[in-house]
């Protein structure tokens, strides 16, 4: 039976120590803004983030990163003019409790203050899934004194990310008891407007007041304390941005929401119900396994509250809206880990995260055109529109004063494959015909012309190739022939034929095709020589059935990562960035990747060589974040539940224990992602073909229990499986 704990994510003591870990973890949000667990009072150190999905601004180095937008959260408390702070006086007892079935994060603390001053007080918060422009925070205090409770709730424009400033104070002020804030990025020139007011629900009100400070407008109220009689009072907070409505709009719409916004047990309410529906389509029961049980509701709790609901402008960042790790940015992340959950489970959030790469294709020709291209070529990292934005050095890992010279947004091509088989693979799945025939097909046609354009031709081999790319595994950069680059291409003018093939059947697909054909010039010269690309493309296959990994990769020196051990460092501090191009150790699975993602075409015998070898060359403990999972998914197919478990729950903890060491910068999106398609096409080995759907079922012996929901060409279906 599952129960509360496997929905509730506890803290129960308070150790300064973890503060920036525990704000990650404590992270809520509704899709259209996350806001980090930080503590409504502040507390010396902390890294208080709220980023709005879409708010980009300029910044030095990394060319543009999410600003960290105005702070809602700022709520202090005065127990007879005392200030209550967990940096002074005692704490007594202490408890935080994420409800990950309404994502309503509560905090209990009794605190005790230097004049021995004691009150009890709860802090309750969400962001409304049912409202995105609204989020609410209710405060209970039970006094032990007599005397006066004074609650400040203000909103706090001086944010910055980690030093960097990108906010211009605007506007603010007070109307019919609400306040009011604006504030505009620097650069990129996006306004947003917050509204706030206040609601004394118990307790005897002294006085009410508002403080006009500039950048951070406050409203006072002054309770009488009685020993042992609950105060309790809420802050409710609207907020828009320019990118949602004009500019000349968005204060009206946000002081027009603040005195009509729904009670608290209202919102509340509401809330619930909408993440009701949430977890009808998305929850994953366990049975047998406490750990993995919660483990996956939170990770797809902290995916779905990533999800853009209306907007499909925006897409998920590797660290979700969770923290400053990458700057909000975007990788192949969302399409490969992310995007098989929505997929299956809420098509209609897949479709905004696809929608996102079809609006931005311009920036993809832009790429193309710049590097002497044809077709489409996506960043590596993309941010607010569709421009290149990987940074070409970044921090060195040993010292933070050097920079050091990246690559991948020069050579790490294959996203731009990754991106189209995502499109065919949602179409696949749901059946979309529509959004195929209108974007979908537009995707995978111009990513084509961008692999047809890229191949070179080798005389000497007789085949095309790809040359000085940087495959999945980033431990090796400028090789040749990368087979995951080389294959996916190729997959991807295949599937591009096969989708012409597709418009040209369907009478009421006529129009689209014959525009499709003048805008990307298609001709029929093109599209013989994407045939010759497809049949000629060099793709190095042993006598047996061993894959190299790119050029030269067997050539390189072996090293295992057994026989580094014990170490708690990745091969580039071990190696060094050089050296570790030099050895075979791998940062995550790349022909394994391959092989996961078009299983369909390999053989059982060519998948097992492969893993066989691979496998033990593959850093899974200081590597990528990306590789346990997928190691899981194919040592399930091998039959191997032991290790496939191994790597399934090191991928599970990645956040919630930190097994890496860097959750502080955000959540792991992709290994959250990861860890869903490892319960279900790993252990419950679900297969999608367009004859239907079956399941190899591979539990863990300890697993009782799995069953989970996901839709197929419109209809829900349900699997459960047991020992």
């Amino acid at each position: 039976m599952n129960n509360d704990r496997n929905w509730l994510v506890r803290e129960n003591t308070f150790d300064p120590a973890d503060l920036n870990h525990k704000e990650t973890i404590f992270t809520i949000g509704n899709g259209y803004l996350c806001t980090r667990g930080a503590l409504e009072e502040t507390y010396p150190g902390n890294q208080r983030a709220t980023f709005i999905h879409g708010v980009f601004d300029a910044a030095p180095i990394i060319l543009t990163e999410l600003a960290n937008a105005p702070d809602w959260l700022p709520l202090t408390i005065h127990l007879n003019d005392e200030r209550f702070a967990l940096d002074r006086g005692t704490i007594e007892s202490f408890e935080r409790v994420l409800d990950l079935r309404t994502g309503v994060l509560t905090r209990r603390v009794r605190w005790r203050s230097p004049s021995d001053y004691v009150a009890t007080m709860i802090f309750e918060r969400f962001t409304s899934l049912a409202d995105e422009h609204t989020l609410f925070l209710r405060c209970r205090v039970t006094p032990e004194f007599d005397g006066t409770l004074e609650i400040r709730a203000g909103l706090d424009a001086r944010m910055d990310n980690r030093g960097m400033i990108h906010w211009r104070w605007m506007d603010q002020g007070e109307r019919d008891g609400a306040v009011y804030l604006r504030a505009a990025t620097l650069e990129s020139k996006i306004e947003t407007a917050y509204a706030l007011r206040i609601n004394v629900v118990e307790g005897a009100e002294i006085k009410r007041d508002f403080w006009d400070v500039e950048n951070s407008p406050t409203l006072t109220t002054t309770l009488r304390a009685v020993p042992n009689e609950e105060l309790i009072f809420e802050k409710y907070i609207s907020v828009f941005t320019s990118r949602d409505l004009p500019r000349d709009q968005i204060e009206f719409a946000a002081m027009q929401r603040a005195p009509t916004m729904p009670s608290w047990e209202q919102a509340h309410e509401a809330n619930a119900n909408a993440w009701a529906q949430e977890w009808a389509r998305s929850d994953v029961v366990i049975e047998g396994d406490d750990e993995a049980q919660l483990a996956i509701r939170f990770n797809l709790f902290q995916l779905l509250i990533a999800a853009p609901r209306h907007d499909d402008r925006v897409n998920i960042g590797a660290k979700t809206l969770s923290g400053f790790g990458y700057n909000g940015h975007c990788f192949w992340d969302t399409e490969i880990f992310m995007l098989p959950l929505f997929i299956y489970t809420a098509p209609h959030l897949a479709k905004n995260l696809l929608n996102y790469r079809f609006h931005n294709l311009p920036g993809a020709h832009r790429k193309a055109q710049t590097n002497g291209y044809e077709g489409a070529q996506f960043p590596w990292e993309s941010a607010g529109g569709g421009d290149e934005v990987t940074p070409p050095f970044v921090p060195h890992f040993a010292d933070p004063t050097k920079l050091v010279r990246i690559w991948p947004g020069e050579i790490e091509i294959h996203i731009s494959a990754d991106i189209a088989y995502a499109a065919y693979h949602y179409w696949r799945v749901t059946g979309d015909d529509e959004w195929l025939i209108e974007r979908g097909a537009e995707l995978i046609l111009d990513t084509a012309k961008f692999w047809a354009a890229r191949a070179e031709w080798s005389a000497e081999k007789q085949s095309y190739e790809y040359n000085n790319v940087i495959g999945p595994d980033e431990n090796h950069d400028h090789v040749n022939n990368n087979f995951y680059t080389n294959r996916m291409a190729q997959s991807n003018l295949q599937t591009a034929l096969q989708i012409l093939a597709l418009l040209e059947a369907r009478e009421d697909a006529r129009a689209q095709l014959t525009e499709l054909i003048q805008k990307l010039d298609l001709s029929s010269e093109r599209l013989e020589h994407w045939r010759e690309v497809i049949e000629k493309i060099y793709l190095p296959l042993t006598d047996t059935k061993l894959i190299e990994q790119f050029e030269g990769y067997f050539k390189l020196r072996d090293v295992k990562m057994v026989e580094l051990e014990p170490r708690d460092k990745s091969l580039q501090q071990v190696f060094g960035i050089e050296g570790a191009n030099e050895i075979q150790g791998i940062k995550q699975p790349d022909v394994l990747m391959l092989l996961y993602l078009l299983r369909d075409r390999y053989s059982d015998e060519i998948v097992r060589e492969n893993y066989e070898y691979y496998t033990p060359r593959t850093d899974v403990s200081f590597g990528s974040s990306l590789g346990p999972s997928i190691q899981a998914i194919i040592a399930c197919e091998m039959g191997d539940i032991e290790t496939a478990y191994d790597e399934f729950i090191r991928a599970a903890r990645a956040d919630l224990r930190d097994v890496r060491g860097n959750a502080n910068d955000g959540i792991h999106a992709a290994s959250a992602g990861g860890t869903w398609q490892a319960i279900v096409f790993g252990f419950a080995g679900l297969r999608v073909t367009e004859n239907g759907w079956t399941v190899h079922p591979r539990l863990p012996k300890h697993w009782r229990r799995l069953a989970f929901r996901f839709f197929h060409r419109g209809e829900q279906e349900q699997v459960d499986l047991s020992q």
